[in-house]
């Protein structure tokens, strides 16, 4: 039976499952059948673990519901009330809809992006060991994680170096070549760019199928009332309320317009601006054109065209947003000054305008001065000198200190002492038995046998033999993890900005936490195992240098805001 602090939703009597009778349970987290002659659950599936849910179609004779699993498997429910058919499909129904509410709430939506992330960790065991050594144990976040190690696997480098996207073709749609069928209707392909390119140009189609599928309905179900729905067809003028595509629509004509209020800030591309007049200034009056297309059909069609342009060139704009985000932070400084100060404002101008308003008049001046002036003819900016900069001026001005009267050595001088201390040598018989007396050199040969006063914690075995494979192993793990945390410690040195700041007090508690999680569990295990050798001294020497320079670092910091 169900857990006792289980509240269940809906019981359906009369269900079968593999030609059995049985009772169909819709509890708080998972759905459950139970075979009428036992007292426990014959199946019991979370909703965690279902993809999704299909019904029969009203021609087939029996009344079924069937839940597919994210392994692929799934179980089928045939509906068997003995008081008809139409009873059969009101329950079919009511477990239908109670599935539609709950399976949103449970459903395991993995994206492509965690999709990526699984296939790194399975293809690199080494990423994944330092995965379970820093996240699992909970010493850095996941986010933190990936924001840093998996950068040069997800980037493409340590570099950071995006890799460039292909631009969305303005005639996509177009190319979308439809097929018959034979039966008075059309086949079309779509592959993965060009749905990639549907939703790069219009969003609102994106997220329609994030909430439709596969919970609703299926890719291929989406994608035909894509296309036969009058989003796609747009020379129809009625929208539907049942089309699903109808908020899509409206979304756009609300884009539109906003698009249509925007002031263009180039004024060699402001159409709105350009007018035509036969007369000279001053010479008699000038009309303004006041003619109005009252052609909707020309009007609609125009205003479509327009705003596919728009989307299409705002989806490379993201691309161009995402490469500047990677600048540096000098760039982001610069930006964030040029768009605080106050642009000039003309005389009569309200002062209440939006900074994007103020900035306007900026932008025209430059793109104006782009164009009439000319590089060629631009006098030469001369580069600055450096200022040479002396401490001690009199050391500089000072001319070349005078010559010491010393005794200088000539070349004979040079040839005789070398041929005198050739010939002593060649003279000299060694005398090795008066360099060290018999007891000392016993005493030292004693000392520096295994088991005397110097050989003390050392062993005829090399460290490799010494140490076991596992324990090997394991310290190889805890070094890389170290040294990555290491790594981006002392990269944040100069502190040159607030992040850096904030990121280097971040590392330093996580190096703390790391130390207390990992590396002294370590070494409390080869304390157990009887190592002889302190095999964690260097990892906490290099710990320690990381401490010694934070503090350095906290004390200047300190000083200066005093």
């Amino acid at each position: 039976m169900s857990r006792s602090s289980e509240e269940v939703l809906l019981m359906v009597n009369y269900v079968r499952n593999k030609k059995t009778d049985g009772m169909l349970y819709m509890m708080g987290e998972r759905m459950a059948w139970m075979q009428n002659s036992k007292n426990t659950f014959s199946y019991s599936h979370p909703y965690a673990d279902i993809k999704s849910q299909k019904i029969s179609p009203d021609s087939k004779e029996k009344v079924q519901l069937q839940v597919v699993m994210h392994n692929g498997s799934a179980n089928t429910f045939h509906f068997n009330n003995p008081e008809g058919r139409s009873a059969q499909i009101q329950d079919r129904d009511a477990v239908k809809e109670l599935l539609q509410q709950l399976l949103p709430k449970f459903r395991h939506k993995l994206s492509s992006e965690l999709e990526e992330k699984n296939r790194l960790l399975k293809e690199n065991p080494e990423l994944f060991q330092l995965y379970k050594d820093l996240v699992v144990t909970q010493v850095i976040t996941a986010d933190e994680f990936w924001a840093t190690q998996a950068n040069k696997y997800t980037n493409g480098g340590e570099k950071g170096e995006l890799k460039q996207q292909t631009g969305v073709s303005a005639a996509f749609l177009a190319d979308i070549k439809p097929q018959t069928d034979g039966c008075n209707g059309l086949k079309y392909n779509l592959t993965a760019d060009i749905i990639e390119s549907i939703f790069r140009t219009y969003p609102m189609v994106r997220k329609k199928h994030a909430e439709h599928v596969p919970h609703e309905m299926t890719e291929s179900d989406f994608w035909t009332r894509f296309f036969q729905s009058h989003y796609f067809h747009r020379d129809r003028t009625t929208l539907g309320n049942k089309d699903i595509f109808s908020e899509c629509a409206k979304k756009d004509e609300e884009d539109i317009k906003e698009e249509m209020d925007k002031n263009v800030k180039d004024p060699f591309l402001d159409l709105t601006q350009l007018t035509d007049s036969t007369l000279d200034e001053g010479y008699g009056g000038t009309t303004e054109d006041k003619r109005i297309s009252h052609n909707h059909t020309n009007l609609t069609m125009i205003r479509r065209f327009n705003y596919h342009s728009t989307m299409v060139l705002k989806a490379c704009e993201k691309n161009m947003g995402q490469q500047e985000s990677h600048k540096g932070d000098s760039a982001t400084n610069s930006s964030e000054q040029i768009g605080d100060s106050p642009s000039p404002m003309m005389n009569g101008e309200a002062s209440t305008s939006s900074n994007t308003e103020q900035s306007e008049p900026v932008t025209k001046k430059a793109r104006i001065r782009e164009k009439l002036e000319l590089e060629d003819f631009q006098p030469e900016e001369k580069e600055k000198s450096l200022n040479l900069q002396l401490s001690r001026m009199d050391r500089y001005l000072h001319g070349p200190t005078p010559v010491v009267a010393v005794r200088y050595t000539t070349g004979e001088d040079m040839m005789q002492a070398t041929h005198s201390v050739a010939t002593e040598i060649s003279h000299w018989t060694p005398n090795l038995t008066q360099v060290i007396s018999e007891n000392v050199a016993l005493s030292v040969l004693g000392e520096l046998s295994p088991g005397g006063a110097l050989m003390h914690g050392t062993s005829l075995q090399q460290l490799h033999q010494m140490v076991s494979p596992n324990v090997q192993e394991e310290l190889k793990q805890q070094y890389n993890a170290l040294c990555e945390l290491l790594r981006h410690f002392w990269a944040c040195f100069p502190t040159s900005s607030k992040f850096l700041e904030e990121k280097v007090v971040r590392m330093k508690s996580t190096l703390e936490r790391f130390q207390m999680a990992k590396l002294n569990s370590l070494k409390e295990k080869l304390e157990e195992d009887h190592y002889s050798i302190d095999l964690t001294g260097h990892m906490e020497e290099m710990l320690a240098a990381a401490y010694r320079k934070f503090d350095m670092w906290q004390s200047k910091r300190i000083q200066k805001k005093s």
